[in-house]
């Protein structure tokens, strides 16, 4: 599935983007009802799951090849292909969850850094 960084869901998000894609490649998202839970988010947290699983395997096959000094041109094009999936995959996921966290407060500090006292 391709990540489009530039469309990024913001926090406090009302639509849950999904891990899957429309038939001509366009994002699916959901207005969960209710507590979130129904059958569709289930079905979306499973697969996320799984996706997850499966870009920690690409990520450790991964090194494996690269540290493998006679893998061929072909053997680290697929890997290449593999991992780019499963990186895109991550970072849907990524953007869901980030659209799923609630909105930041107008009070909030706009960096995350300690207050320091200043010295003159």
């Amino acid at each position: 599935m391709p990540y489009d960084p530039d469309n990024a869901q913001q926090p406090g998000s009302p639509l849950r983007l999904l891990p899957w894609e429309t038939w001509d490649g366009r994002p699916c998202y959901l207005a969960p009802a209710g507590d979130g839970n129904g059958y569709l988010s289930r079905r979306a947290d499973r697969m996320e799951e799984q996706q997850m699983r499966n870009a920690a395997v690409a990520y450790t096959d991964a090194e494996t090849t690269l540290r493998n000094a006679a893998a061929g041109p072909l053997l680290l094009r697929l890997m290449l292909n593999r991992t780019t999936t499963a990186l895109g995959n991550t970072l849907r996921i990524a953007d869901s969850r980030l659209g799923r966290l609630p909105a930041p407060t107008d009070n909030a500090p706009d960096d995350e850094g300690p207050n320091l006292p200043t010295s003159r």
